[in-house]
């Protein structure tokens, strides 16, 4: 499959050859380019830079980039403005065919920026949201998102990306089995693994990211087909790491909190010359829990180069490490399909359990500006993600006595993937309409060997002894750790290549149209099994892949006044499916339906944003068990089945996001999903009932406020609140009355967690207690995983900040 990929390389070759030619081009008249930064060393965005003489002026982009062409030679007064900033000039000789770079530091700093920029209506519906590709602000997309900040994530002392998530409105937090990864669910679809991405490629959930030193998290919500492919229609998180900065600073943190939690932090930036900055992240975490032998033991690192090739041209070199032990944990189980309040603390487990996993990313991004116009991006990633489990599995109690087996199995897995994106980015008009184009291509190659072992020689599972989950005297009955051995090695490689094209359309100034296709191709061969013991090669016996799709996405956006965007949408994704239909051919993907409207509202000068989503997704070839065979006889393989079910979801989502002043931010907002079967068969799920892992109502508020001035000066104060409504766990049931296990119903809750801090020059502390009610609920998976929330905790951060 290798060849299919080769067009892709020789494609990103030849451009970047163009970009060098490009870069000696000589241009009729001169070029003044060069970048802002703030006293620190950030990006300045949205600064406007003019030439007095020549009445010239153009705006920063969000890297602090500009640039300006065809400049007559002369000497020139370059100015440097923005609504609140000191103004500043400099005098400047431009030679035709020459580029003269010119750089700026302001005097504010980017608190001081943000500050400014706040006032000047940069709202969060005008803020660009990378994970769009185009370059376009979040009023311009028909499409709901979202952006939590450093600012949030560090207020909140936030651990890993389901401390994030808890803000986003619509996406809600899930379980999986045994709590070693995080499982998330948007518009009733769980987000795998192609749904998460870092620094925009694919990236493995497996471990659990960390999430204390991300400059942000951007969640694009519903179908993103169109930009990413074989993504399912939830939504699509991308986490966004700090970057190196061409001044020295930093920051030395140390984290402490309940259960034995410690965690110190360390941020070092700078420069290296003057065109090459460096950063470095590092932290160091181990604890236990309120889980009776439940432990964590994790390091991360992120190392990063930022490389400035030219005034146009910029490479970021960046890869990050993270290993991540944790015990297993199955939470508390069922009796007889019941939760039964056991003890937040009971572990039903093997006391030795373990999940240990380690994960190696690295990435190249370059980006080259040709003009102020067209942008191109061309982005090459790998990843290495390997897990090494041995665990007792799922506990469950049939019947009211208690009594549940303690099966232990065994796995070990590595994976590895490539990802290579190329996008150009630029505007053009066709008379009094503008057109912002995309055009994109992309490809991954993942590969994944997991091992099958036989435990004490016997089978793949191994009965450790039957624990009485109501008996806390039956749970810890062996230690001893059983012998393993591999008997058999499963390799699965996938490939997924596709292009996209896309224009944002502005036909007035109120009236625009976003339209784009792409087309995916994603084929995953028929899996090979060595066996160890024969050191044979066989074919598994599940049958390959090979689907191709096209995504349209089509919406028309209104904005009869600069604050307000309104839009209707049409998009799509789709979906693999495994077997094959009544011939025995390869079973094709199934196309999955979104329709979404929207209303995007900024008040008080942009200090308060105002949205709200409503939604439809239907999937109306949804695969299941054929009934009869392609010769008429009845069928009882699974494995073969038909496009004859469907499935919909429907929902409203209401999103506040505000930040006064520099003093006081506040997010929040409100979610409804309803997503059920419309259409089973016969001895199908019962249509209507809602399905096991969506949740119907969630709702979250975050409230920070830091005193600025007297005697309070330094003070932070904040609190939020968390909802989690009514939800189905366990098995759906089915019509014929023979369910594997009846709705097991979860109850809805509310977490409160209060913040308060103090900082004093370069010194910072906060401290946060959360769940401060000590409220007791479920997360919950399949009907086996049954995981107590965390209970009323405390934790802390001291700070020591250095440099600019």
């Amino acid at each position: 499959m290798k060849h299919l990929y080769q067009p892709l390389t020789y494609i990103i070759t030849v451009l970047l050859v163009v970009l060098q030619l490009q870069a000696f081009a000589e241009n009729a008249g001169g070029t003044i380019s060069g970048t802002v930064t703030t006293s620190d060393g950030s990006p300045a965005q949205f600064v406007t830079i003019f030439v007095k003489e020549a009445n010239r002026a153009t705006v920063t982009s969000e890297t602090g980039y500009y640039q300006l062409k065809g400049i007559k030679a002369g000497t020139y007064t370059l100015r440097i403005s923005f609504t609140g900033l000191q103004t500043q000039e400099k005098t400047i000789t431009v030679i035709a065919g020459k580029n003269l770079q010119t750089d700026f530091q302001l005097v504010e700093n980017a608190n001081k920026l943000a500050e400014v920029q706040i006032k000047a209506n940069r709202s969060a519906n005008q803020k660009v949201v990378s994970l769009g590709k185009g370059g376009i602000s979040a009023k311009d997309m028909p499409q709901a998102s979202q952006i939590i900040s450093s600012e949030v994530i560090n207020d909140q002392q936030a651990n890993r990306l389901a401390d994030v998530i808890k803000n986003v409105n619509g996406v809600a937090i899930g379980e999986n089995r045994g709590s070693v990864n995080e499982s998330f669910f948007a518009r009733g679809y769980s987000l795998g693994t192609n749904n998460v991405l870092k620094n925009g490629s694919r990236s493995s959930t497996g471990g659990s990211p960390e999430a204390s030193t991300l400059e942000s998290v951007e969640v694009l919500k519903g179908s993103a087909a169109l930009l990413y492919g074989g993504v399912t229609g939830g939504a699509v998180v991308n986490l966004v790491t700090k970057k190196p900065k061409f001044n020295y600073g930093g920051e030395v943190s140390l984290r402490a909190g309940s259960y034995g939690f410690y965690k110190p932090i360390v941020d070092v930036y700078g420069p290296i010359s003057k065109s090459i900055a460096f950063r470095v992240i590092a932290t160091k975490e181990n604890a236990n829990s309120y889980r009776d032998y439940v432990k964590t033991d994790r390091f991360y690192v992120n190392p990063s180069l930022l490389f400035k090739i030219s005034p146009k041209t910029e490479l970021i070199v960046q890869g990050d490490y993270l290993k991540s032990n944790y015990t297993p944990d199955f939470g508390i189980g069922t009796v007889a399909n019941k939760i039964v309040d056991i003890g937040r603390n009971a572990f039903v487990n093997a006391t030795w359990a373990y999940n240990n996993t380690n994960t190696i990313t690295a990435q190249a991004n370059l980006t080259h500006k040709f003009n102020e116009n067209w942008k191109l991006n061309a982005l090459v990633a790998y990843q290495n993600y390997t897990r090494d489990y041995f665990s007792a599995e799922r506990p469950f109690a049939p019947l009211a006595d208690g009594v549940a087996a303690r099966n232990l199995t065994r796995s070990k897995s590595k994976e590895y993937t490539n990802n290579q994106q190329i996008n150009l980015t630029g505007s053009v008009n066709t008379g009094a309409i503008k057109h912002t184009l995309l055009v994109g291509l992309d490809a991954d190659q993942s590969q994944t060997t997991s091992n099958t072992f036989l435990i004490n020689n016997s089978s793949a599972t191994y009965n450790y002894g039957n624990v009485t989950l109501t008996d806390p005297s039956t749970y810890v009955t062996r230690t001893d750790i059983p012998d393993t051995r591999i008997i058999s090695n499963t390799f699965t490689p996938v490939y997924r290549m596709g292009g996209f094209a896309q224009d944002l359309i502005s036909v007035t100034e109120k009236f625009k149209v976003l339209a784009g296709i792409r087309y995916t191709y994603q084929k995953q061969p028929q899996a090979g099994l060595y066996n160890e013991d024969t050191k044979v090669t066989t074919s598994s016996a599940t049958v390959g892949t090979d689907a191709k799709a096209f995504s349209p996405k089509f919406g028309l956006i209104y904005q009869p006044i600069k604050s307000t965007s309104l839009y209707v949408s049409y998009a799509n994704n789709f979906t693999t499916n495994t077997g094959t239909d009544v011939n025995l051919v390869p079973l094709g993907p199934s196309i999955i339906d979104q329709y979404e409207a929207g209303i995007k509202n900024d008040f008080w000068d942009g200090k308060l944003s105002l949205n709200v989503t409503a939604y439809t997704i239907a999937n109306n070839r949804f695969a299941q068990t054929a009934l009869y065979k392609g010769d008429g006889t009845p069928n009882a393989d699974a494995t073969i089945k038909e496009f004859s079910g469907s499935t919909k979801s429907d929902g409203l989502e209401i999103d506040v996001t505000g930040k006064i002043s520099k003093n006081l931010y506040f997010l929040g907002g409100y979610s409804y999903n309803y997503y059920r079967y419309t259409k089973t068969l016969a001895t199908g799920i019962t249509e209507g009932e809602r399905i096991v892992g969506s949740i119907g109502n969630t709702g979250n508020g975050t409230l920070f406020y830091t005193f600025y001035k007297g005697n309070l000066k330094g003070l932070k104060l904040g609190a939020s609140a968390y909802y989690t409504g009514d939800r189905n766990s366990g098995y759906n049931s089915v019509k014929s009355g023979t369910a594997r296990g009846p709705i097991i119903p979860v109850a809805a809750f509310t977490t409160y967690d209060l913040s308060a801090g103090y900082a004093f020059k370069q010194w910072s502390l906060l401290g946060k207690v959360s769940n401060i009610t000590n409220e007791i609920s479920y997360l919950v998976h399949e009907n086996y995983s049954v995981n107590p929330i965390p209970p009323r905790m405390v934790s802390a951060t001291l700070a020591y900040k250095f440099g600019k």
